[in-house]
């Protein structure tokens, strides 16, 4: 197995990458889960309240990397759970903005801890993290450039 790896840097790095990425998305859904909350949900709600009410499922969709049908399916179950409220925009018949209900700001409040992910990256040094984020900003761009995704990214 070594060997196939090594023969691919850059392809072993993107594993690496990968891996650290899922690991920690299921510490985050693992903390999450114990306040009855997936972390893509709080992943929204943070969008969302970012965004203010001029949030669209389109939006959110543009600021997680999601394809839009994958988003309506995520919003559809957190208006299930009472968490967001979709309306049609009065000006925009063709529009829908997505806000947050009460139940979803406590969620969204509850989710602000964050203590697996500041838990998991106190292993790295102030300046290793500021690394860290410059070379995941480079590879995120020009990720987006061969995507032909012709927006900055609105966070971070």
């Amino acid at each position: 197995m070594q060997h196939y790896l090594s023969d691919d840097r850059d392809y072993e790095v993107w594993m690496l990458l990968s891996q650290a990425s899922d690991a920690i998305f299921k510490a985050r859904e693992k903390e999450l889960n114990g306040n009855g909350i997936t972390a893509m949900e709080a992943t929204a709600l943070f969008i969302i309240q970012a965004i203010g009410n001029q949030a669209t499922p389109a939006e959110i969709s543009r600021w997680i990397l999601r394809e839009p049908h994958s988003v309506s399916g995520l919003l559809d179950r957190m208006e299930r759970r009472g968490l967001i409220k979709r309306a049609k925009d009065l000006a925009w018949k063709n529009m829908v903005r997505v806000t947050v209900t009460e139940q979803g700001k406590e969620a969204y409040e509850m989710s602000l801890a964050r203590e697996s992910i500041h838990s998991i990256l106190s292993v790295l040094s102030a300046e290793e993290c500021q690394q860290l984020s410059s070379y995941l900003r480079t590879l995120r761009d020009r990720a987006l450039d061969q995507l032909n995704i012709g927006y900055k990214m609105p966070f971070p």
